[in-house]
């Protein structure tokens, strides 16, 4: 998991990635189409991360955050492009179709051996999605009543471990290929239950899972490592520094707590499980 720059690290970081070099800013001549800056999320994009699939519009959670990383880094808003990729190809090794990707990518490891990542712009909170049926049968907002649960999993994401660290099942979850088996796991009664960021838990309860139920949720310093969004992109990118830089900034002066409060506000009456 990598660590945000405080202090004298940030400071430096800053003097010499936002400051014109050259006359040029930061980001010039670092892009992987010379004067454009191509940034990149799901096909389709759900809110509350994108507001009505249309990124470019700078609405929702990481549309805003892009928005709000162009201006920071000098880029007009014309040259800005959006392109669309895949999650999982995204975070394989190997050439991208764009400079960078803001899809809830957690920072892990594994990951950033063969991608980078910025720094982070999100500590998640980890949410639990069932159904109302799995309510009705008793399960409520305890860990006693959450180990007992039949947990379900993408195998590609760090809901296992995130799942051992905060819950302890008492059995092993089931897994799954996408976040899209493990809703229909659990709409045919396979599993109980799920660990999704708790925006996106809202959304497939709201819109996905048919009697979909967020029980609750573990706030982003429950554990050591609370899983942390970065921007992804490819490895050894140039623009690396200049896109941390702008994040640090855009930390610094409470503009990603304004972006969070206004498209993740509705996130906070979900019961925390302690």
């Amino acid at each position: 998991m990598k660590k945000v720059l405080t202090g004298s690290a940030f400071a430096l970081v800053l003097s010499a990635t936002s400051a014109l070099a050259g006359g040029h800013l930061c980001w010039e001549g670092k892009t992987m189409t010379e004067g454009k800056l191509t940034m990149a999320t799901g096909n389709p994009a759900y809110y509350p991360w994108v507001h009505n699939d249309a990124p470019e519009a700078g609405e929702g959670f990481e549309a805003a955050v892009a928005a709000a990383l162009a201006e920071e880094m000098g880029v007009p808003a014309e040259d800005v492009v959006w392109v669309r990729a895949g999650f999982d190809e995204s975070i394989q090794p190997g050439a991208k179709n764009f400079d960078v990707n803001l899809q809830q990518y957690s920072i892990t490891e594994d990951r950033d051996k063969v991608v980078d990542f910025s720094a982070p712009y999100y500590s998640s909170a980890m949410a639990v999605l069932t159904t109302q049926s799995v309510v009705d049968g008793g399960a409520d907002a305890s860990l006693a009543s959450l180990k007992g649960l039949k947990w379900g999993a993408d195998a590609n994401t760090t809901a296992v471990p995130m799942l051992t660290d905060l819950i302890g099942p008492e059995s092993d979850p089931l897994l799954y290929n996408d976040n899209t088996d493990v809703t229909a796991a659990m709409q045919a009664g396979q599993i109980d239950a799920a660990l999704f960021d708790l925006p996106t838990a809202l959304y497939l309860a709201a819109v996905v899972v048919e009697g979909g139920v967020v029980l609750g949720q573990f706030p982003a310093d429950r554990t050591e490592n609370p899983d942390q969004f970065g921007m992804l992109m490819e490895e050894g990118a140039a623009i690396k520094e200049c896109v941390d830089a702008a994040i640090m900034a855009l930390t610094e002066d409470g503009t990603l707590a304004e972006i969070e409060a206004k498209w993740l506000a509705e996130a906070t009456g979900v019961p925390v499980i302690e």
